[in-house]
């Protein structure tokens, strides 16, 4: 059977069960298995640029040790994900880029939701990478941490605002920027009135497009 290893580089399990919640409907009978795991080894969450390169060693040991038909990394900040291409010859998606061709795919400009301002350097980094910078509609972060985020209610309705404003700025789409987000993705779709694209169900849908073609 073919394995698409989901990997959340921080160590916060409930962050993983999360995301394992979150791509569990791609899961199909006789399908490939869908592997969730948390990296031991990574911080509490990816807050900081020293945060983003601390957890790029264990990932590239972890892809190098594993054996997997494509390896998900479940962080909208894509750490390492260069590095950790030329540590396998497995592929090696990363969620935002993921999440991005999955926005333009539905509409000409988007939103992100970031977790911190700090995330929205990288994001740039990546949309500037992938040239497709010009896209975005706007981004705008929560600045909290990724507890709070777990919790269903606790911010929700900021999350629902946020997603609101990024459609007034012009946004057809908005991008979830964190994987703890992704138990609100369908209350904001609903309040929102646009797609909403969580990058772990991108990402995954990709996954199995590369696994099944």
């Amino acid at each position: 059977m073919s394995r698409i290893l989901i990997v959340n580089p921080n160590c916060n399990t409930a962050c993983t069960d999360g995301i394992a919640a979150a791509v569990a409907p791609f899961s199909v009978q006789d399908g490939p298995e869908l592997e969730v795991v948390t990296l031991a080894e990574g911080p509490p969450g990816i807050y900081s640029w020293q945060d983003w390169h601390q957890v790029v060693p264990p990932l590239a040991a972890l892809v190098r040790r594993e054996q997997a038909d494509v390896f998900v990394i479940a962080c909208a900040s894509d750490p390492g994900i260069e590095a950790l291409r030329a540590a396998t010859v497995s592929p090696v998606l990363g969620v935002f880029r993921c999440a991005v061709a999955a926005a333009i795919a539905r509409g000409e400009r988007f939103g992100v939701i970031a977790l911190v301002d700090a995330s929205v350097a990288r994001h740039r980094a990546a949309l500037r990478a992938m040239g497709l910078e010009s896209r975005l509609a706007g981004e705008r972060a929560m600045n909290v941490r990724i507890d709070d985020l777990l919790d269903p209610v606790a911010t929700r309705t900021r999350l629902i605002e946020t997603g609101r404003a990024l459609v007034a700025d012009g946004a057809d789409t908005v991008i979830l920027g964190c994987t703890g987000m992704a138990g609100h993705r369908a209350a904001i779709e609903a309040a929102i009135g646009v797609p909403v694209i969580e990058p772990c169900q991108a990402a995954v849908a990709q996954a199995l497009a590369v696994v099944l073609a």
